[in-house]
């Protein structure tokens, strides 16, 4: 309701979190020692009210960390755009032919995956299939025999192609998982993290506490002078 009136230098996101930091800073003032006047010289929604109007002086408290946020945020946000990305950048073979090459690779390794379970399983169903068949049929042939043992190895190739398969996939998602990209990708957000933790303590201690302090301080208890005896008013 009152976001608009937060100045524009702050982001809306931003701009949302001064919000919230101020409301849980008032729903705890009966637990903070040095706002323990709210209520008695100004109710929470008069404090809310003003610290919303002066919010360009509080978050002017802890610009240089608001900044630093922002600056490491849309890095992370926009790699692309960080100062010097580009020169940074080694040079590399033509990126068309390596994702090529890449996508062809992967995709043979993904075929022979699936489709080498498949197959041996397959063939072991069918040859088994034959076999007991046979053997129902002519208890004593003894190609039914050769079909069963096809069958049973063909079965065991289809475990052990599967078990191949599954190392496959772990090794894969554990090398992607560990990957630079991704360890730099972890390694920013926690940067991020840290960055808004330090904004938000420096807005917190510099910027909304002392405001707050400072309004109940303008602001003094009339509920004395209200109540004070008849005796000692004027005729």
């Amino acid at each position: 309701m009152h976001m608009n009136s937060l100045p524009q230098h702050l982001r809306s996101e931003d701009r949302r979190e001064f919000e919230r930091l101020l409301d849980e800073v008032l729903r705890s003032a009966p637990h903070r020692p040095e706002l323990a006047a709210v209520g008695q010289r100004l109710n929470p929604a008069q404090l809310r009210t003003m610290a919303i109007a002066a919010s360009a002086l509080i978050t002017a408290a802890a610009a240089a960390e608001y900044q630093r946020y922002v600056r490491i945020r849309d890095e992370l946000r926009h790699p692309e755009q960080a100062p010097g990305a580009a020169d940074a950048a080694p040079a590399e073979p033509d990126p068309a032919a390596t994702d090529l090459a890449a996508v062809h690779g992967a995709g043979a390794v993904a075929v022979v995956a699936v489709l080498a379970p498949l197959l041996s399983a397959t063939a072991a169903v069918i040859f088994l299939l034959i076999g007991y068949i046979l053997r129902t049929l002519d208890p004593g042939q003894s190609f039914a025999g050769t079909m069963l043992t096809a069958g049973w190895m063909f079965g065991a190739l289809t475990v052990a192609a599967l078990l191949v398969a599954a190392a496959g996939l772990l090794l894969t998602a554990l090398r992607n998982g560990s990957s630079p990209e991704s360890r730099a990708r972890d390694a920013a957000t926690e940067e991020v993290a840290r960055a808004r933790a330090a904004w938000e303590t420096a807005l917190l201690e510099r910027g909304i506490l002392p405001f707050l302090q400072e309004a109940l301080a303008d602001h003094p208890d009339h509920t004395g002078s209200e109540h004070a005896d008849p005796e000692h008013q004027p005729d």
